[in-house]
């Protein structure tokens, strides 16, 4: 989804937002292919999980970008996330207020766990649908912390279906999150379900139907990443 100020791409899921290490794929690595007519590239105005696919805002002015990050700090962005979980809540919808931290260690790296003295972190979900074993969520993050959706699925006892950090020992992904919709002043746009999820996505009791495929750029604009 392009306007004059925002740029909203579909990212697919391994493809990270900033430069992990030279030679990587990236999508700061394809900034200047996106500046479509700007003098300059555009910047993400927020970040995405490396293995999560999805909407990505990025300004296309300094300006824009100002703006969006204001909407961000300001929570005045609306942000909706489909994911597929293991199990699922009784309930058909909830909420999780829970703060989150992040920890390290040498042997298994950092991640992020609960705990009352980190951040405040609270998300709002919904049933979409159910399946045998699994859940289909609409996951609303209120804050925006690192890793918040997946921490919070996983505390709550559904962890997210192909989660390597925070579901069981040894779960194959792909990591079944999808950022399915964005919306910011001025512009809004729906991710489409990528191939690779939607045998997950079915299972879990999603009808297939998906009217998301206008107002986004596709994950094959981004060359050499294969969709996943």
């Amino acid at each position: 989804m392009l306007t004059d100020l925002e740029l909203i791409l579909d990212k697919p899921a391994g493809l990270p937002v900033d430069a992990a290490r030279p030679g990587r794929p990236s999508v700061a690595g394809w900034l200047p292919l996106l500046r479509l007519g700007k003098r300059r590239d555009p910047q993400p105005a927020h970040r995405l999980d490396a293995d999560t696919a999805g909407c990505l805002v990025l300004g296309r002015t300094k300006p824009a970008l100002a703006a969006l990050g204001a909407a961000f700090a300001g929570r005045t962005v609306t942000k909706r996330y489909w994911a597929v979980v293991r199990g699922g809540p009784a309930e058909d919808s909830g909420v999780v207020d829970l703060p989150i931290a992040k920890t390290s260690t040498a042997e298994a790296g950092w991640r992020m766990r609960p705990d009352p003295a980190g951040q405040p972190a609270r998300s709002t979900w919904r049933v979409l649908a159910r399946g045998p074993g699994t859940t289909l969520l609409e996951l609303t993050p209120e804050t925006g912390r690192t890793h918040q959706l997946r921490v919070h699925c996983a505390a709550a006892g559904w962890p997210i279906l192909g989660d390597p950090l925070y579901g069981p020992r040894g779960e194959p992904g792909p990591l079944h999150l999808l950022a399915r919709f964005v919306g910011v002043p001025g512009a809004s746009a729906t991710a489409p379900v990528p191939t690779a999820l939607r045998p997950g996505f079915a299972a879990a009791g999603w009808a297939g139907h998906d009217e998301a495929a206008d107002g986004v750029l596709t994950q094959r604009r981004f060359g050499g990443v294969p969709e996943r």
